[in-house]
């Protein structure tokens, strides 16, 4: 039969069949339309309209505001300040700019219902990050006005952990403190915590590094800021800061890592502070970086450098980043230095079989306490370690735990850190620890 001629019993049978095909499709068209009413009524829908581009930061999705006020100094859980579940967002934005992806893109996501029910879907991992985020909030607003030059590190840090614990309602190792405070001073950029015994004060010039972290169900903020108390540091601190909000702008789905490295460093360089009557660029760190978060593990697997080049692997959906920058007068440049203070459990090192029981002691303490999230030697204590010294050099020694020193530039220089942990949602860029002092 010749192409584009049918018998007229042929035709009346595929008309017939078109017809049932048709009344099919109206069937399933309107089945979808009616459990997608259902679905907007018994769900919130928390992703905001096309074009708002932004929202206000820390809004309580449902709404309401806290059901009680905090106290001062705050004593009272989130939990009981948010009894319905529904914790105050971070700050909405659209993902940044990528690389082959256009602007009109990255708004789209605002109202594709696509990308609307990815959100819906994980509501629950929402709400406990957003969780986190409130207990670091508010302890650091504590925090910031408690601190004062002449208190000994050691003391900032135990005010600093029994807030946030009582905040968090620290629950074991479903709700809890994530790593150990970070007070770096000065020429140390990062990794240093009193050890019991250390009596170093915060002094008048010193400019602090105070970095901590809070989790539920080990769904990790990792957020710091950094105090100085004589204004000729401010301008080290602004540029840092800067270099940090550059580096959040630039972030986003798609976005190539290295990118956002690029971005952090041309305005990390565009600052300069005068110290002593001697002008210094305001410098990156160059080796250390942000980096992905996942579940009780602060570092993921993909690192978000400060300065261009690195990695080209793009950002993807429903991933979290730490977004960290750091600026120097000095090198720019870090090595391990001081008494170590920080350990963390090997994420990815399997079973391996101790010998000493002091060892495999101390290793049921760190499952139970900490898992894989870091540690100090304060936090062992607080857990009823004793002479644990040999212990802890045998799992360091032996892989199963790693040690990480604290980490400093040339002496005499000034460091400063600004950071925030972002959630890229299908349909937007959510600042989780976004509050109103930084």
């Amino acid at each position: 039969m010749p192409v584009g001629i049918m018998a007229d019993e042929e035709l009346k049978t595929v008309e017939a069949l078109e017809n049932e095909n048709e009344a099919a499709a109206d069937n399933v068209s309107t089945e979808v339309a009616n459990a997608s009413e259902k679905i907007e009524a018994l769900t919130v829908d928390d992703a905001p309209a096309k074009g708002d581009g932004k929202k206000k930061k820390n809004k309580n999705k449902s709404g309401k505001g806290p059901n009680k006020e905090q106290t001062n100094p705050p004593t009272i859980p989130i939990a009981e300040l948010y009894p319905d579940g529904n914790f105050p967002e971070g700050e909405i934005t659209e993902h940044g700019p990528a690389e082959g992806i256009d602007e009109r893109t990255a708004k789209e996501r605002f109202s594709s219902e696509e990308k609307r029910a990815l959100d819906r879907l994980h509501q629950d991992i929402y709400q406990e990050i957003r969780h986190a985020a409130e207990a670091h909030r508010q302890t650091r607003k504590y925090m910031r006005d408690w601190i004062k030059p002449g208190m000994t590190m050691i003391q900032i840090c135990e005010e600093l952990e029994s807030t946030a614990r009582r905040l968090i309602g620290e629950d074991g190792l479903k709700a809890g403190l994530a790593f150990p405070t970070g007070c770096s001073r000065n020429h140390c950029a990062a990794h240093y915590t009193p050890n019991t015994g250390d009596t170093t004060v915060l002094e008048y010039d010193d400019v602090v590094k105070i970095d901590f972290g809070t989790h539920i169900n080990g769904r990790i903020i990792d957020c710091a800021f950094t105090l100085s108390f004589n204004p000729r540091y401010d301008p080290l601190v602004k540029g840092v800061q800067e270099a940090t909000e550059a580096g959040i702008k630039a972030s986003g789905v798609d976005v190539r890592l290295c990118d956002v490295g690029a971005a952090v460093q041309e305005v990390m360089e565009s600052h300069e502070v005068e110290l002593d009557g001697q002008v210094y660029q305001v410098k990156p760190i160059r080796n250390l970086n942000g980096h992905s978060i996942g579940p009780y593990r602060i570092h993921a697997g993909k690192t978000v450098p400060i300065v261009k080049g690195g990695e080209t692997t793009r950002m993807e959906e429903n991933e979290f980043y730490a977004i960290e920058t750091f600026g120097s007068t000095g090198r720019g440049q870090v090595h391990d230095d001081m008494d170590c203070s920080h350990y963390m459990k090997n994420f990815d090192q399997q079973f391996v079989p101790l010998r000493l029981q002091s060892s495999k002691q101390l290793l049921n303490l760190i499952n139970k306490n900490f898992g894989t999230l870091a540690f100090c030697k304060r936090w062992l204590e607080r857990a009823g370690a004793s002479r644990y010294a040999m212990a802890l050099k045998d799992l360091c020694d032996k892989g199963v735990v790693d040690a990480y020193p604290p980490l400093c530039d040339i002496k005499g220089c000034y460091t400063a850190q600004f950071e925030h942990t972002i959630l890229l949602r299908p349909t937007c860029k959510e600042i989780i620890s976004r509050g109103d002092d930084y």
